[in-house]
């Protein structure tokens, strides 16, 4: 394949991470302005918004990976970009909060079939020496999309409404199906045969919505009551069923056989607890700053900017550091520093507005720790695995950010509640503050228990590996890339 082909893959693969990580972040930022366009509807149901989004994509994230090396990659790739495209459309003409969630869930659905497809599609246009390279540069647009959207989505919010959050992807979103049109070639992976447990993927979404359903309404229906009990229990069993049939099917959602290593158990342990403050921390800082300080959304953006910023400096030499001295000490160190950021918040921010006093010496402190943490708990997961397994697991373990993070967001819902005055509201977020440190602290004691030495585990996951799993969406790796030949680096 000529060189302008394949940096023309490139692109459009890139495009495609680019809008599903920019879509988080802006979603996030538009919050505020969905509150004032919805004055009717409670923060509960504004908050499936995001939480939607994320069970949808966390359920159908492998069951689309497999698909895609089923029946083809470039046909899931463009059909995911489609439904992608067409969710922003719902989303940025939606007349209610029904029709937007509604909107979301079909973004979900569109970004899981998306992500998996497209860095699949990227694997085979370049040479194998050339693979580990591009995955990175891959994961770095995602990275970027990160760290620039606040800033970039208050602009578009502050211009023309929070619709334009979604209404941004539709020419991105074209631009893409143009190019790709004409550069992608399709493949698949002969050996897969089995057709992927799509009853599984009900069965998961179902007992994860009952889940944060109860929640979420907890505080007005009351914890004891006939609807809370109830979700509960169809999340039992609906959890239980999903198990069973996880157990015994050929190509299911979660490979129970992973969980027979113990770094992978402790490392997604540990994501999923960090996910569980992360979120509701990302979520509550913006709402923050726009409800108690009274910021503009514009200018909210523009201060929780230079957290993002820290990451994306951060995580390549954490990632190069782990190598060296092993998981356990860096994500020890990671855990630290994003509790004490959030213990900074909690004990320091005030009623009146003190933003390089109190503010931004807690979002670095909170970036640093974010960088030191989600890219190397990313690689810890998949540590103990043979190559071979590295995609999946990577899938698994962005399943337990993203169902980390939709149970993080329901409780953001209950901590802060409906406060009548900013003095009220100031002690509900310094709660939401100190419920994301003791997240912190459960995911690092859930880390103390990896391995300390770095001969095996952390040597296995080469700095080369390390690049390409800090910077992608790491789940997004799904299956795409079993049938192909391991990056360099990865190796046993």
């Amino acid at each position: 394949m000529a060189g302008a082909r394949r940096s023309a893959v490139f692109v459009v693969t890139a495009l495609g991470a680019f809008m599903a990580s920019l879509d988080l972040s802006i979603v996030n930022v538009a919050f505020p302005a969905l509150e004032r366009t919805f004055p009717h509807d409670s923060r509960a149901a504004l908050a499936w918004v995001i939480t939607g989004y994320s069970i949808v994509f966390a359920s159908l994230l492998v069951t689309a990976g497999r698909t895609a090396d089923r029946i083809g990659r470039r046909r899931v790739f463009f059909t995911g970009l489609a439904v992608f495209g067409l969710g922003s459309a719902l989303c940025g003409l939606a007349p209610s909060v029904d029709l937007l969630v509604a909107g979301r869930l079909v973004q979900g659905a569109g970004a899981a079939a998306m992500l998996p497809a497209s860095l699949g599609l990227l694997l085979g246009a370049f040479p194998t020496e050339r693979r580990s390279q591009v995955v990175a540069m891959w994961g770095g647009v995602g990275a970027l999309a990160v760290a620039t959207g606040p800033s970039l989505g208050a602009a578009l919010i502050s211009a023309g409404g929070w619709r334009w959050a979604f209404y941004v992807n539709l020419p991105v979103g074209a631009l893409a199906w143009v190019l790709g049109r004409r550069v992608l070639a399709d493949s698949k992976s002969e050996e897969v045969r089995a057709r992927p447990d799509y009853l599984g993927v009900v069965l998961v979404s179902s007992a994860l919505a009952a889940l944060v359903l109860a929640i979420s309404e907890g505080p007005s229906w009351g914890w004891s009551s006939g609807r809370v009990v109830a979700c509960l229990v169809v999340t039992a069993g609906l959890g239980a069923a999903f198990l069973y049939r996880s157990a015994r099917h050929a190509a299911p959602i979660l490979d129970l056989t992973l969980f027979s290593s113990r770094s992978f158990i402790v490392a997604n342990t540990a994501t999923l607890l960090y996910a569980m403050g992360f979120f509701a921390m990302l979520l509550g800082n913006i709402l923050f700053l726009t409800s108690v300080w009274h910021y503009s959304i514009l200018r909210a953006g523009l201060a929780v900017t230079p957290g993002p910023l820290v990451v994306a400096a951060v995580s390549g030499p954490a990632g190069r550091l782990a190598t060296r001295v092993g998981f356990r000490r860096v994500l020890l160190v990671g855990t630290a520093c994003f509790a004490g950021g959030l213990v900074w918040y909690a004990t320091r921010v005030g009623v009146e507005p003190a933003y390089l006093a109190t503010w931004l010496p807690a979002t670095l402190i909170t970036g640093l720790g974010i960088g030191l943490t989600f890219p190397v708990l990313s690689a810890a997961a998949v540590s103990s695995l043979h190559p071979e397994r590295f995609a999946v697991g990577s899938a698994v373990n962005q399943t337990a950010r993203q169902v980390g993070g939709a149970v993080g967001v329901a409780l953001l819902v209950v901590i802060l509640g409906t406060p009548r005055t900013a003095v009220a509201a100031l002690g509900n977020f310094r709660h939401l503050w100190w419920y994301a440190a003791s997240m912190a602290v459960a995911s690092g004691l859930s880390c103390s228990l990896l391995r300390p030495g770095t001969a095996g585990a952390a040597r296995r996951v080469t700095s080369t590996r390390m690049g390409a799993l800090r910077r992608a969406v790491v789940g997004s790796l799904s299956t795409a890339s079993r049938s192909t030949t391991a990056p360099p680096g990865c190796e046993p």
